[in-house]
């Protein structure tokens, strides 16, 4: 398997996230787009088993969204259940990490529950962007840290 540019592993990100704005901005009717967020990620990352990795990543948002949407709220909710999805529905390199996505979720969810604490419902703009930049970031210093250990 060829490995994934980063111009393809972004125009994943780029098309998972446009079809997610509509999602989180008309919770929860938009909730129907979820499973093509994680088709437009899956296939567009070229991950090598596409459609189980698209089960899993549904699996894994119910879950964790349902759950942190609980303890902390909505709109954390959101963002770990997509993010937590997301985790799996992009294809992985050799050097990155589930660790590092993960950790780059949990930010990403602290950052949208101390958003919709100190800016309400201004968060729901940028919401839909939270998850996946944030795996595309981990994924991007992991090439790095790998890149500078290779040398």
């Amino acid at each position: 398997m060829n490995p994934l540019t980063p111009q393809r592993k972004w125009r994943a990100i780029t098309v998972a996230t446009i079809v997610l704005a509509p999602a989180c901005w008309v919770l929860p009717a938009g909730l129907a787009l979820v499973p093509f967020v994680f088709l437009a990620l899956a296939f567009l990352s070229e991950h090598p088993a596409a459609p189980g990795a698209v089960v899993r990543a549904l699996g894994l948002c119910a879950l964790v969204g349902a759950v942190v949407g609980v303890l902390v709220g909505a709109v954390p909710g959101v963002v770990a259940g997509v993010g937590a999805g997301g985790v799996v529905a992009m294809r992985r390199e050799r050097d990155q990490t589930v660790r590092a996505r993960v950790l780059a979720v949990g930010v990403a969810t602290v950052y949208a529950f101390v958003l919709a604490h100190t800016a309400g419902a201004a968060v729901l703009l940028p919401l839909p962007v939270l998850p996946f930049t944030a795996i595309g970031i981990a994924d991007h210093l992991a090439e790095r840290r790998w890149e500078r250990a290779a040398t």
